[in-house]
């Protein structure tokens, strides 16, 4: 077994779709309509053959608070910065930089790690993720 698809609460589809294919150049995977409202949106890393994010339009005020906080306020036992999700890069320094042209907001410097090089982003909601170079 594997896990297929995480699911990401977005505010809007066409706006989380044009940040993870433009921004972060992941491909879109499906964008299929299941119902008037509700659509089977799947994005995942170029060439990627492991799990995808499953872009999950809030439906609720609950939810709609959610956004942005996928941590749902989990605080960070050792960390300053709490991540979500972790984003592995063969070429760190390329896709670092790469992400920071295309206005990726980055929110340290990068650090060297005795693991690799990381340094925390945060998606168009807020989201905070690893940027992860392994050694």
């Amino acid at each position: 077994m594997v896990i297929a698809h995480v699911a990401l609460l977005v505010r809007d589809y066409d706006e989380a779709i044009e940040f993870f294919t433009e921004k972060l150049r992941f491909e879109l995977l499906e964008d299929t309509a299941m119902g008037p409202d509700k659509r089977w949106v799947l994005v995942a890393q170029s060439g990627a053959s492991g799990s995808s994010l499953l872009l999950a339009r809030a439906a609720t005020e609950e939810q709609l608070r959610l956004v942005g906080n996928q941590t749902a306020g989990r605080r960070p036992l050792l960390a300053a910065l709490l991540v979500f999700l972790f984003l592995r890069t063969d070429d760190f320094w390329h896709d670092y930089e790469g992400m920071r042209a295309r206005g990726v907001t980055f929110l340290e410097k990068p650090r060297e790690k005795a693991y690799g090089t990381v340094a925390v982003f945060q998606d168009l909601y807020g989201n905070k993720w690893d940027l992860l170079g392994q050694k």
